[in-house]
């Protein structure tokens, strides 16, 4: 079971992925964690990747592709996977349906979790991080428009999306998708 999480920052993918693969006793994999762990045990992607984290560029899709690739291969991702934060552009959807074909796995479904922007822009506020600013939250959504919510369109082509009230309790927005990736494809 290969299930990716989409919505804009804010939405509380990081929460939901981590309150599904409990639920379903599958991994998580944050693609963030995934760098951190390839780069603290300075695996040979990770290596790469700490070029260009450290030089404060953007990993190439490529790079990115390969460090959750590596992730997946683990003895902790055979059950299946909640994918979280990736793919983010249509390169990385490729390098990923290559992948998962190459390990005879397919996506079960993608769950795209929506919320308002005034809402997420009021929640990013209230966890009073310095690095959460109006103007800091507004583009980092200007830029989820731009590059990741065109795959959308993709996955809703392969007739893999699912769309998902992403507003009320943590438990609420729980409930929605267990009942969401519970369904027979």
């Amino acid at each position: 079971m290969i299930i990716i999480l989409f919505g804009a920052p804010g939405v509380g993918k990081g929460t939901q992925a981590q309150i599904l693969a409990d639920e379903l006793g599958i991994a998580h994999i944050s693609t963030g964690d995934a760098f951190r762990a390839a780069i603290q045990g300075q695996t040979e992607v990770g290596l790469i990747a700490k070029r260009y984290v450290d030089a404060g560029d953007l990993v190439p899709d490529d790079v990115t592709a390969r460090i959750v690739e590596e992730a997946m291969i683990k003895p902790d991702c055979q059950n299946g996977v909640i994918l979280d934060g990736f793919p983010r552009t249509r390169a990385q959807a490729d390098a990923l349906a290559t992948m998962l074909s190459r390990i005879g796995q397919e996506i079960s479904c993608v769950v795209n979790i929506e919320v308002p922007n005034e809402h997420i822009v009021q929640r990013l506020l209230s966890r009073g991080r310095a690095d959460d600013t109006v103007e800091v939250i507004n583009n980092r959504l200007a830029v989820y428009q731009q590059e990741t919510a065109p795959l959308l369109e993709y996955y809703s082509k392969l007739g893999l999306l699912k769309h998902l009230d992403g507003v009320g309790s943590v438990e609420e927005v729980s409930q929605r998708i267990l009942a969401i990736v519970s369904q027979p494809s």
